[in-house]
């Protein structure tokens, strides 16, 4: 591996610090924000305003903010990003972690479709495959991407009061009662099935977002019963968090 360049790597770092910053910044904010010396830093801005990716807004004399040229990077890897790519190098990772089957899905009206999907290595473990359609009401993927939906939208998807169609004993069938998880789902954060999409198999979700903050898709850890335990709940919760977090990055979310 070759050897870091220090003056890219400065550069970079001062494009970085508006990561975190919802304005503008001045030269000495960054000198003190990164701990450079002040002629560096203002050697550092020069350039970086020359090339378009800083710029000095006319109202706000002596302060930065990100550059056309920026937006235009950013948009271009925007255009490069395959959600389902993207979807299954996370979804491998987040398998590598647990050693249980990882899906990610998108919502398709009343259903979820799953685009992504690594198998767990252990001989008892979840059937299925990319492509596959279920009802989103009977798992955990769905149930995250209706929570994440705008009222008209839910309402659109499930309308009226008639009873839903179960895919096992434990399915939940009534809207009100669909709605009414559903509302603990968004205040969560996390969505959990129990053997209701497939009797021998339980679930945890997360939601993925899009640069814009839109729930665009869901990630899933699914277990099979004879290793499912209340007390695993928060681990699996909380590798799917982890894992939905980092292929909301990967699109540009942050």
């Amino acid at each position: 591996m070759g050897r870091l360049v220090p003056a890219v790597t400065r550069a970079l770092d001062v494009l970085e610090l508006f990561l975190g910053c919802e304005g503008t910044l001045s030269a000495p904010e960054i000198t003190r924000k990164l701990r450079l010396p002040r002629t560096t830093v203002h050697e550092l801005v020069t350039t970086l305003t020359a090339r378009s990716y800083l710029e000095q807004p006319p109202d706000h004399p002596g302060r930065y903010r990100l550059g056309v040229r920026a937006y235009q990077l950013g948009s271009r890897y925007a255009e490069q990003l395959d959600l389902a790519a993207e979807g299954q190098r996370v979804a491998r990772s987040v398998a590598d972690t647990c050693d249980e089957t990882v899906h990610v899905a998108v919502l398709d009206g009343p259903d979820v479709i799953y685009i992504a999907k690594v198998d767990s290595t252990h001989a008892v473990r979840m059937v299925s495959a990319a492509g596959r359609r279920l009802p989103a009401h009977c798992t955990a993927v769905g149930k995250m991407l209706l929570a994440s939906l705008p009222a008209e939208s839910l309402d659109a998807v499930l309308p009226g009061d008639e009873p839903l169609a179960a895919m096992t004993p434990d399915s939940v069938t009534s809207p009100e009662a669909l709605r009414e998880e559903l509302a603990s789902v968004r205040e969560r954060g996390v969505a959990v099935e129990r053997q209701e999409s497939n009797p021998d198999v339980s679930c945890v979700a997360a939601p993925v977002r899009d640069s814009g903050g839109t729930v665009v898709a869901a990630l899933s850890i699914s277990v099979p019963t004879v290793r499912w335990s209340e007390k695993r709940v928060a681990e699996l919760e909380g590798l799917a968090v982890k894992g939905a977090t980092e292929l909301s990055q990967r699109l540009g979310h942050r």
